[in-house]
């Protein structure tokens, strides 16, 4: 367990520096989920989906010919802006930028270059 601490603490500390001066200010979250490279593959991730989650990420990667448009993982990031909003019949999703800083892999996990990203969020919609 000391090693997973060691190891996510220097993460962090490379992720901090990695990042430019105005990102530094944001925090560093840890999240597992829905990760496209695009709003619009977020956007048909979420028409797609209806209970199964691979299911919907290998249709909007077919769509799009490329097999890792849409994956998903567990992931250090930078929350950036919302750029969009997706409903389905019964919710909605906000769709956000991110920037992915660290990826957990099976050794633990492992910093990257900062890169955009979209992911969603529920929305939480109550009744009047």
């Amino acid at each position: 367990m000391q090693t997973i601490g060691k190891t996510l603490g220097v993460t962090l500390f490379a992720a901090m520096l990695s990042v430019s001066a105005n990102a530094r200010e944001q925090q560093v979250e840890f999240g597992s989920g829905i990760f496209c490279d695009t709003p619009t593959q977020v956007e048909r991730f979420v028409a797609n989906f209806h209970g199964d989650a691979l299911a919907a990420i290998n249709t909007v990667n077919a769509a799009v010919k490329n097999p890792t448009a849409c994956v998903a993982g567990t992931i250090a990031f930078i929350r950036g802006p919302e750029v969009a909003t997706a409903r389905t019949w019964n919710e909605a999703f906000h769709i956000v930028q991110i920037f992915a800083v660290g990826v957990l892999t099976e050794t633990g996990m492992k910093t990257v270059a900062p890169a955009a990203t979209y992911s969603i969020e529920r929305v939480e919609e109550r009744g009047a």
